[in-house]
């Protein structure tokens, strides 16, 4: 299905009165109302406050995805604002938000909802199209520019929809410390190793960092009483310039690619109990997915 054809005339305005975010999300309700007089306001505006909370919708690149699932509606509805002067937000890359895209879904079409934020993001990667949309006098016209991207929204759900293309990783000669710096830098759990080539060869994570200090932490736990005599930690920290990523790291790693549904990760993370599993275009680490994004994005949304 063609992205323009989820969109209709009368839910979308080609020039925004609205100077801030919470006005335009505001001036699209209104319209959203005039043209579904039946929906309870309250309800909506309440569910998509929530998640604004949450996390901040406006993504970068010029457009925002204010959106909601909500049973307050029974079926999708996508209103379109443009704005030509730009809305200060507060937003990843300091862009004036010049689009805000509203989406409201009710609970049951979680894969719909997210296939169609999927597809505006990538109509906004898409250079000059946000432009573009700021160049149109009418709805028409707006929605003329969508058409012509020629993007779709698919059926499926796959890891390209919720990836996360910044991805931190680590090498197999990075030492201890090296792995335990990143992880407390960047707020991760865990890290691909690569080779020279970007080609994923493992998996390092806090388990292995702490697994490290307590080779022996199964008779630890059979023994409760026993007290070893040097404490381990003190003894890890006294070699984590001398003990190398490919020395506890785990060469057991699952990977996808941008097309691989989100159904067989989720599987594979339950069935291997894994938290992330990396992704690969021709080989080469390109992203990954966590078990939290599948809560927070897809069963949360």
């Amino acid at each position: 299905m063609r992205l323009a054809a989820l969109l209709e005339p009368d839910l979308v305005i080609p020039d925004m009165a609205a100077r801030t975010k919470v006005e335009a999300i505001e001036e699209l309700l209104d319209l959203v109302m005039r043209r579904y007089p039946h929906l309870e306001r309250a309800a909506i505006a309440r569910a998509i406050a929530e998640r604004e909370e949450i996390e901040n919708t406006s993504y970068g690149r010029g457009i925002a995805f204010p959106h909601a699932r909500t049973d307050a509606v029974s079926q999708m509805i996508v209103a379109l604002g443009i704005s030509k002067k730009g809305i200060d937000s507060d937003t990843p890359d300091q862009e004036l938000l010049n689009a805000i895209c509203l989406l409201l879904t009710p609970r049951s079409i979680a894969q719909l909802y997210l296939q169609t934020l999927s597809a505006f993001a990538s109509f906004a990667r898409q250079e000059g199209n946000v432009e573009k949309l700021t160049q149109q006098s009418d709805a028409a016209g707006v929605m003329r520019v969508i058409w012509d991207s020629g993007l779709t929204v698919k059926k499926q759900l796959t890891v390209r929809d919720i990836m996360h293309g910044t991805v931190f990783f680590t090498t197999p000669d990075a030492t201890l410390k090296d792995v335990a710096n990143i992880l407390y830098r960047h707020r991760v759990s865990g890290l691909p190793v690569v080779d020279d080539d970007k080609r994923v060869i493992g998996i390092i994570s806090e388990k292995h960092l702490i697994k490290a200090a307590l080779p022996d932490y199964e008779s630890l736990i059979e023994n409760v009483s026993f007290s070893p005599d040097i404490e381990p930690f003190d003894e890890l920290l006294k070699k984590e310039d001398q003990i190398k990523v490919s020395e506890i790291m785990t060469r057991k790693v699952k990977t996808a690619t941008e097309d691989t549904p989100i159904v067989e990760v989720a599987a594979m993370m339950m069935f291997r109990n894994i938290r992330r599993v990396p992704v690969v275009k021709d080989g080469r680490l390109i992203g990954i997915v966590l078990r939290s994004d599948i809560v927070s994005k897809v069963i949360r949304g």
